[in-house]
């Protein structure tokens, strides 16, 4: 896997090992990528404060970080995938801009003061078919973990059907097997 454009364009960037991590895809990062540094109702990357739920290898969180984001927050609890996310910024030389939280996405609670102010992307990679966007969805707004203009950014599987109750959805994309929801709290 390699970041895609921007200042670390080219990186490699590891994966978890073993079949308990799915990383986005690189036509589709760029895809998402793409979208959201055109789009009217997007926030500019440029110094963007990112939270990256479900963050396995953290390529989400680090192409936005490669694109100008001032800031990233992984979130994970698997301590392989944390394990990795640590190399990866080690190896993009990230520390200082980026942390990486041991807790689930699905019970956020409140926004710590440690974190700094709320985020304006939010990255959400589930597991496909396991019933976690919509709990940490309402994690995210009830915690006061985004700003007032964020968006969130949901892959799931393109055969899943969610319930975005409370949100508005800004834009819909399918990319082979992976379905990509722009959604800004309504």
């Amino acid at each position: 896997m390699r970041i895609i454009a921007g200042t670390f364009k080219g990186r490699p960037i590891a994966a978890p090992k073993g079949q308990s991590t799915r990383p986005t895809g690189g036509r589709t990062r760029e895809a998402v990528f793409n979208l959201i540094s055109h789009a009217d109702w997007a926030p500019p990357l440029d110094g963007a404060r990112v939270i990256d739920l479900f963050a396995g290898s953290g390529a989400l969180g680090l192409e936005a970080m490669s694109r100008g984001a001032d800031v990233c927050v992984f979130v994970e609890t698997d301590a392989g995938a944390r394990g990795t996310i640590r190399d990866n910024c080690e190896t993009l030389d990230l520390f200082g801009s980026t942390r990486i939280q041991r807790r689930s996405a699905t019970d956020l609670g409140p926004i710590p003061a440690g974190v700094g102010a709320p985020f304006t992307i939010a990255f959400l990679d589930p597991p496909y078919h396991k019933g976690l966007v919509e709990p940490a969805l309402a994690q995210l707004a009830k915690g006061g973990w985004l700003a007032e203009d964020a968006i969130a950014i949901v892959e799931t599987a393109a055969d899943e059907t969610l319930d975005f109750t409370g949100w508005e959805l800004l834009d819909e994309r399918t990319y082979g097997a992976a379905k990509v929801s722009f959604l800004k709290q309504a």
